[in-house]
């Protein structure tokens, strides 16, 4: 697996774990927006990356 894979498992089961604790739907909606944010940075960082290595 691969380290983007690794990083978005574990954003995955972050997320898993703050829908099953956080009670106030709030505050969930939030931190799971706040999740999905450095998740989709994750993965455009890494898509960059590699498009660039193609590139040289």
């Amino acid at each position: 697996m691969s380290k983007l894979g690794i990083a978005l498992a574990i954003y995955v089961g972050v997320a898993i774990l703050a829908w099953f604790t956080l009670s106030d739907q709030r505050i969930r909606l939030v931190t799971l927006a706040i999740l999905a944010m450095f998740a989709i940075r994750t993965a455009a960082h890494e898509f960059r990356k590699r498009a660039e290595a193609e590139n040289k």
